[in-house]
């Protein structure tokens, strides 16, 4: 069963424009000219109950206003979207009761008050019970490992501390659908490493479904099976993670330390030389001679020591916005 589904969704904004120069300026400020930016350019998708699904693009692709439609905050300019059989826009009470928006570089504590106080006051608006507040309270921070945080202002939290409060704060509800937009943006590899591992053990619990995005190709790789890419307003690309490889990696990357002096000019024959700092070198091969390519290296070179990689994903991903390798 879907729950949400997207049809023809576009949504368009007048921007004013401003001629350079003084005259010009003023003369704009009365007679305005305005042109037209195409944020969403009418994309379709559907997704089942219980998905995790990472959304991706460049900035300015329309992420972030797809989300805010999905979640009700933007009205669209023409489509249909039905988010657990709701109109998101209508807004009813019912629908924010089964939905929650949770972005990166946007803050719902209350700076001055322990997390705890914001906790009680989303307690009293999704009038939640006393016993259901502190069962999912309890299991929420001991999954998140703040319960020692809980009584101290949010002006002195760290960034992640912060971060965790205010998936504690989207969540104390318990919403059967889940928009998360940067969630790990600005946080250390081993915070970002805690939120993904939160964010999985949710959509487990849960059964919740999770549409992400982040420009942290890690948080994809770990969380999605499936993987919506859209650029310019449109969608380039809905399906799972491993296509995404398949079709935009079809190199692997050869990572070789040499033992001692070789002739440079010959690793050309065993590949492209994307790097090399001798003793070390990476060579791009094809993904299906990586293994005689490697049996070759071993061969007719001295080498301490070799593995075969993948191509960064973000050098994938960049490959599908340019198509350059």
């Amino acid at each position: 069963m879907a729950a949400i589904r997207v049809l023809q969704l576009k949504k368009y904004f007048q921007i004013p424009v401003t001629q350079p120069g003084f005259l010009r300026g003023v003369k704009s400020f009365f007679k305005k000219k305005y042109k037209e930016v195409r944020a969403i350019d009418g994309i379709s998708f559907e997704i089942k109950e219980g998905e995790l699904v990472g959304f991706i693009g460049p900035n300015g692709a329309g992420k972030t206003t797809t989300l805010k439609c999905l979640a009700g905050i933007l009205y669209p300019t023409t489509g249909e979207v039905s988010v657990l059989d709701f109109t998101p826009w209508e807004r009813k009470a019912e629908f924010l009761k089964k939905i929650a928006l949770v972005a990166g570089q946007k803050n719902q504590l209350l700076w001055d008050l322990p997390p705890l106080e914001t906790f009680a006051l989303n307690r009293e608006i999704y009038d939640i019970s006393k016993e259901d507040y502190e069962e999912i309270l309890n299991e929420l921070t001991e999954l998140l490992e703040i319960k020692d945080i809980l009584k101290i202002q949010v002006r002195k939290l760290s960034l992640g501390q912060r971060m965790k409060c205010e998936l504690v704060a989207a969540l104390i509800h318990r919403p059967k659908v889940l928009f998360l937009d940067e969630p790990t943006i600005g946080l250390d590899v081993v915070m970002q490493e805690k939120m993904r591992n939160f964010i999985k053990e949710y959509n487990r619990k849960y059964k919740a479904t999770i549409l992400l995005t982040s420009h942290y190709m890690g948080d994809v790789k770990e969380l999605c099976e499936r993987v919506m890419i859209i650029n310019k307003g449109g969608m380039i690309f809905d399906g799972k993670f491993s296509e995404i490889v398949e079709k935009y990696a079809p190199f692997k990357i050869l990572e070789v330390v040499f033992a001692k002096e070789i002739d440079l000019k010959k690793l050309d024959e065993i590949g492209e030389v994307k790097e090399l700092n001798f003793p070390k070198a990476q060579i791009l091969v094809p993904r299906e001679t990586s293994n005689a390519a490697a049996a070759e290296l071993l061969h007719h070179f001295p080498v301490a020591d070799l593995n075969i990689g993948e191509v960064p994903i973000e050098d994938v991903i960049r490959q599908v916005f340019t198509g350059s390798r």
